[in-house]
């Protein structure tokens, strides 16, 4: 069984993930979420996180922010963007940052599962 952290602004689209985690037949344990950049990395202190999923455009820190200091207290958990962000400079600077892997919104179950089936 694996933890899973959803970083988002939206609660939406944290609850849209969480759901299709679960239909996408992942062995998912624990589900955390995050509003930004700076509750992710405080979840990440509190708790044991398998995956991250974050997104790219949020407040306070955002996601390339994000995966830099991550990448910085030297976890080396995969970390997966999910984003809008089509464009191949923003993909480009996730994945130079330290990003596993980018999922375009929007998503089905099934490219979940295709991207992440292999990292849990």
């Amino acid at each position: 069984m694996a933890n899973v952290l959803i970083v988002d602004d939206s609660s939406t689209m944290r609850k849209i993930i969480s759901r299709s985690l679960r239909q996408a037949g992942l062995v998912v344990d624990d589900i955390f979420e995050a509003g930004d950049g700076i509750e992710g990395l405080s979840v990440l202190g509190e708790k044991k996180v398998d995956l991250i999923l974050s997104d790219i455009n949020m407040p306070n820190m955002d996601g390339l922010e994000f995966i830099k200091q991550v990448r910085a207290s030297g976890k080396q958990i995969p970390i997966v963007m999910i984003t809008t962000e089509g464009g191949e400079d923003v993909l480009k600077d996730a994945m130079s940052s330290g990003a596993s892997d980018s999922i375009k919104k929007p998503f089905t179950p099934e490219q979940l599962n295709e991207k992440l089936g292999g990292l849990l």
